[in-house]
């Protein structure tokens, strides 16, 4: 049997179910926009002189609706930020901090970029935030490790720390660039890598840290300048340099044994530090003493020569004289400390004993006088 329109189905009339209730509602009920406007209208009357808009209640909208639109162009601009102003979306000028104002939308519009915070970008790592464990840093390989210019690989985490330029930097910062983390950060891993690849493995590992920081930072500058980015580089900190991690203890097996190559020379050098000088000092001293010889020698030869001069000279005069003076000194030296007999040939002839003159030696005795004379010993036995 067909159903009628008019009714609510095969239960009867109405929008009523088989128990005899209609469907119920389960969501909000949607306003009533007529309604709203109705509402509206009857206040804006109320407000309105007359109760009507007329000409006059169309003035005064407008007046009003022009006066919030100038001064929606009033804006604040903080310490540490800088204003840029732009009409019709092109720059135009800066505002200090402070309040500040310019056209109402669409005809200029302002941006506040912070110009004093530091930003820091990592490469080569990640902080990974962990409930349990804390701060933790996560190793970011495919950015950390670079290419030497012996042919070797390192694992290098460095820091960038950047600002934008207080100077004109603000609109070349909004305007020149499109992502300027992702841009600091390209530029950063590539002028790190240029600089790694110039150098050999040893210096970065050990003390040229420093140089390398100093290098990184100039090149990024001088690329972000070319790009016109408007962002100053204020440190490059590298956080870690190590070999990879696979051939780490080989490479310290190797810094071992060139600390015990530089400790060995740097013994050598010291010990020849110390022998060399000592080995000069000594052949200036023999040098010294065979100089000091020679001069003596020599002096003393051209004093007995002037001696044998002298007494030449003497001689001449009176050479009996000269040469029995001469004799008594030679033999006053030859005898003057041995022990002398005098033999007397005219006295052997006459009979006396081989011809010896008694001589008695007045200095040994005086010697035996000065020696202890030693105690006699006791006799022991019978007399006999």
């Amino acid at each position: 049997m067909p159903w009628s329109n008019q009714g609510g189905g095969p239960w009867g009339s109405g929008p009523k179910g088989p128990w005899g209730t209609g469907p119920q509602s389960t969501g909000p009920t949607p306003p009533d926009l007529e309604e709203l406007l109705r509402r509206s209208q009857d206040k804006l009357r109320r407000v309105l002189p007359g109760g009507s808009l007329g000409g006059k209640g169309i003035a005064i909208l407008v007046a009003i609706a022009v006066v919030l639109w100038g001064v929606s162009g009033f804006y604040r601009v903080e310490p540490d930020e800088l204003g840029v102003v732009m009409r019709f979306g092109k720059y135009t000028r800066d505002a200090t901090p402070g309040l500040n104002y310019h056209l109402p939308y669409p005809i200029e519009t302002a941006l506040t970029p912070k110009v004093t915070r530091v930003n820091r970008i990592d490469i080569g790592m990640r902080v990974v935030e962990d409930l349990r464990r804390g701060t933790t840093m996560r190793d970011v390989p495919e950015e950390s490790l670079m290419l030497t210019g012996d042919e070797n690989i390192v694992d290098v985490d460095f820091s960038v720390f950047w600002v934008i330029k207080p100077a004109g930097g603000a609109s070349q910062y909004l305007f020149n660039i499109q992502n300027p983390e992702g841009t600091v950060k390209a530029v950063a891993e590539s002028a790190m890598r240029e600089v790694v690849g110039r150098s050999d493995v040893q210096p970065i590992l050990t003390g040229a840290r420093q140089t390398i920081e100093t290098a990184v930072q100039d090149l990024m500058q001088r690329t972000l300048d070319t790009y016109g980015a408007g962002i100053q580089i204020t440190q490059v900190q590298m956080q870690k340099v190590d070999p990879p991690s696979q051939v780490i203890d080989s490479f310290r097996d190797v810094q071992a044994a060139r600390a015990d190559l530089e400790r060995a020379q740097n013994e050598a050098q010291t010990y020849a530090n110390r022998v060399v000088p000592e080995a000069r000092g000594r052949a200036a001293q023999i040098t010294q003493s065979a100089e000091a010889y020679r001069e003596q020698t020599v002096a003393e030869a051209r004093g007995q020569a002037g001696r044998f001069s002298k007494i030449y000279e003497e001689y001449k005069k009176a050479p009996e004289i000269t040469r029995e003076r001469l004799y008594l000194e030679t033999m006053e030296r030859l005898f003057g400390g041995s022990d002398k007999i005098i033999m007397d040939p005219g006295a052997g002839a006459a009979g006396t004993a081989g011809g010896i003159v008694p001589y008695i030696n007045l200095d040994e005795l005086g010697r035996r006088h000065a020696q202890p004379q030693a105690p006699a010993r006791p006799q022991t036995g019978a007399a006999r």
